[in-house]
């Protein structure tokens, strides 16, 4: 099991929230016991020179092999948090997505590597039903979708 830590420099990421009637994709987000501590929507960083809608689709091909669309309009979080101990500080763009490859939406779980070789697994979940001791990452996503 790989042991991340985050930079300690602020970085800019991207998630595209895609939805299933009410369930969302969202990746499962471990401790260094590799249980999982929460989850998060699929996406990744932005790169120098990138926009955020050119990296949300990168993140997509490279994650799942599929392009998205953008159905609705950005919302942006500023995260900071602890993980094992060490603080991270990220800007977060999310924005509703449609993915390209309907076959997908029929997976219950999507297993798939990072560009590390990282093994991650996706699953659609309710974010107001989330398993025991979860939490929605990034901080504020849970609040805002409760919102809508």
């Amino acid at each position: 099991m790989t042991t991340w830590r985050p930079p300690q420099a602020i970085r800019v990421k991207v998630i595209g929230l895609a939805w299933r009637g009410d369930a969302l994709l969202a990746v499962d987000v471990l401790d260094d016991q590799g249980r999982i501590k929460g989850l998060r929507p699929p996406g990744g960083s932005v790169a120098f020179g990138e926009t955020r809608e050119q990296a949300l689709e990168r993140e997509f091909q490279e994650e799942l092999g599929c392009g998205v669309t953008i159905v609705a309009p950005w919302t942006v979080f500023e995260n900071i948090y602890r993980h094992e101990g060490a603080l991270g500080h990220e800007i977060v763009f999310a924005a509703d997505i449609r993915l390209h490859d309907a076959a997908l939406y029929d997976r219950n779980v999507i297993r798939f590597c990072e560009d590390d070789g990282t093994a991650c697994t996706a699953r659609w979940l309710r974010p107001d039903a989330l398993p025991d001791g979860a939490a929605l990452f990034p901080d504020g996503l849970a609040a805002a979708l409760a919102a809508r």
